[in-house]
This record gives structure tokens, sequence and C-alpha cells, in this order.
């Protein structure tokens, strides 16, 4: 037997400001975009990745939702670690498109990461190989 992630979720206060920050600045694209009522089923994936592991851009409406995510925000941890080539080349670039870094590329044994504000109430990290 074989069990792999095929999605994951981050919550987020508004889908569509996600939508935007996932897509336009981090650069995922939409794979699923599912009305659901007043919310959506809304994926993104890597755009190198089209058959990868969705991220699902769940809506925070659960008080509990809101608690764990500012807890964790309180406490500097991110979210979700996504990776990346070179994250002093990533960090660069996003820093550029306006994004703002709680934690600067730092080496941390073998990867390099960075932490960032995803707008939606969450801290994304990044990493790369050292």
């Amino acid at each position: 037997m074989s069990i792999r992630i095929t999605v994951t979720s981050v919550f987020v206060d508004d889908q569509a400001k996600a939508l935007a920050f996932y897509t336009d600045t981090l650069g995922f694209v939409v794979k699923h975009d599912i009305p659901l009522g007043e919310f959506r089923w809304l994926t993104v994936v890597g755009a190198d990745d089209p058959d990868g592991t969705e991220l699902l851009l769940e809506p925070d409406q659960h008080p509990a939702a809101k608690a764990y995510k500012e807890a964790l925000v309180a406490d500097g941890i991110p979210a979700a670690s996504f990776g990346v080539d070179d994250v002093a080349e990533a960090h660069a670039d996003l820093v550029a498109k306006g994004v703002r870094f709680t934690q600067e590329p730092t080496a941390m044994g073998p990867v390099v990461v960075a932490t960032l504000d995803d707008t939606c109430g969450n801290l994304v990290q990044i990493s790369s190989p050292a």
C-alpha cells in the first residue's frame, strides 16, 4: 500500500484575496474552482506540477480555524512550507512584488529558509537546499 498527499490546506480569511496572492504573487495555478454556496472548493497547484499536491484555500469561518491561525502567527509558526530552487532569488523576487517577510533567508543545516506573510492570515515558509 502506498499513501500519498493529494490535497492539503491553509485557512484563509478571503478566498478571492488568497487566490490573487497564491496565483499572481507566488505563481501557483488554479486546479479546481467549484462554487459551493457562499464559498468555493478552490485549489491551486505548482505551475510546473499540474498533477501534484493541491493546496486548498480553505475559508477560516470556523472559530477554531481563526484561533489556530492567530496562535500560529503569534508564535511565528508557518502554516505551510513550499520548496523553491533558490531561497535568496525567490526572496528578492517576492520582495520586489511587495511581499512582507517575517524571517529573512536563513541557513538551517542543509536548507535555507525564509518566512513570508501570505496576506490572508498565515505565515508561509519557503525553503531550498543550502
